[in-house]
């Protein structure tokens, strides 16, 4: 398959739109949880473990928010017609997380255009 590779700005536009969604959802679960005075301790929990995991599951099930919006997808970097499975999009979730910014920072050093996160989880974004 011939791809096309997103561009930085893109990547950082996709992003952005997942941090908004990620932003949203920490506000909605805050107005659902503050009429109630002795929510359980799990109940938290699974909210804020489903806001870490909101990338690496829609990732793995196909793409997140910002990668519809922007047309972008994560696909194995051996086959870019193969999703990546859970365990490598957790673990591009956490060296994205954990880098930030600097994980952008060897798009332009690569034909592919991959990340410091991609290369850690043997990923490639594409254009469809």
């Amino acid at each position: 398959m011939n791809s096309r590779y997103p561009y930085l700005k893109d990547r950082l536009l996709s992003t952005f739109i997942d941090t908004l969604v990620i932003v949203t959802l920490m506000y909605i679960f805050t107005n659902v949880l503050d009429p109630f005075s002795n929510v359980p301790n799990w109940v938290r929990m699974l909210m804020f473990a489903f806001l870490f995991l909101y990338e690496p599951i829609f990732t793995s099930l196909g793409c997140t928010l910002g990668n519809f919006l922007m047309q972008i997808r994560v696909r194995t970097n051996d086959d870019t017609n193969k999703r990546i499975n859970f365990f490598n999009a957790l673990v591009r979730s956490i060296v994205k997380y954990l880098l930030g910014i600097i994980s952008f920072f060897t798009i332009h050093s690569n034909p592919h255009r991959r990340a410091i996160h991609d290369f850690a989880s043997n990923s490639v974004m594409i254009k469809v």
